[in-house]
């Protein structure tokens, strides 16, 4: 399976597959597909939120993680970080067009893993109940 993309600065511009290491979308998707990243591109697609508000709807997420995530998103130019010239400052982010089209597609994988986890957990028993 090829998952090839243009490479940034390889030579030549050429095309990498997604199953190689060296292949630069392997970065991107390690921002976006690990447990933080799906949830707050989620949490994003109502509209912007304030650090706060993201914190405390990701449960679970510390601040060090939710900073560290993302300031990934941003460079990757798919969530938009806004500082509000407040005392203190207040930060906003929201999701970039590009983020949005991403938002969506991994919406769809969060609403397939809320339709199909009994079936998942009830897979689990059988298999769990079948060991010796």
């Amino acid at each position: 399976m090829a998952v090839g993309i243009q490479a940034e600065g390889h030579p030549g511009g050429a095309r990498r597959d997604g199953f190689h290491s060296d292949c630069p979308g392997r970065v991107l998707f390690r921002h976006v597909a690990n447990r933080w990243g799906v949830l707050i591109l989620t949490a994003l697609r109502h509209g912007p939120l304030r650090f706060a508000a993201l914190r405390d709807g990701v449960d679970g997420i510390s601040e060090k993680m939710l900073s560290r995530n993302l300031r990934d998103l941003v460079r990757d130019g798919l969530v938009h970080r806004e500082v509000e010239p407040t005392t203190p400052p207040g930060v906003t982010y929201s999701l970039t067009p590009l983020g949005e089209q991403l938002a969506a597609r991994v919406h769809g994988l969060l609403t397939w893993v809320g339709d199909h986890t009994p079936d998942v957990l009830a897979a689990r028993r059988r298999h769990d109940e079948a060991r010796p």
